[in-house]
């Protein structure tokens, strides 16, 4: 296997709803990227880690700004802000009322925070 770049089209019931009738908010894509550095080697994991990173910035001036979280690793709390658009806000209501610890964070987490539910 190789690292590659993935271009999977979204269409189809992906856009018979609205924005915010659902926690995924970019129900007007047409297309969504994955990433994958890969090599069998240990020793050039630095170097797979930093062309999939540089191949990511340099086409993330050209994207809708956000992710589908199921295809995202770590990569931090605005990212997942951007993921859900104006969305975040409603989700991290929900979270505070029925999850209020936190206790399922081991994801692309949504931070409880206390504030009107839907």
């Amino acid at each position: 296997m190789q690292s590659t770049m993935h271009l999977y089209p979204i269409d189809g019931a992906a856009h018979d709803v609205g924005p915010d009738e659902t926690p995924w908010a970019y129900r007007d894509s047409t297309w969504a990227s994955v990433y994958a550095g890969v090599d069998p080697d240990p020793a050039n994991a630095e170097l797979v880690k930093r062309w999939t990173v540089d191949y990511f910035d340099a086409l993330h001036p050209y994207s809708a700004g956000g992710a589908y979280v199921n295809m995202m690793m770590d990569e931090g709390q605005e990212r997942v802000r951007a993921s859900y658009r104006g969305n975040y806000d409603r989700l991290a209501a929900v979270k505070a009322d029925l999850d209020p610890d936190n206790v399922f964070h081991l994801n692309q987490n949504i931070r409880p925070t206390p504030g009107p539910r839907p």
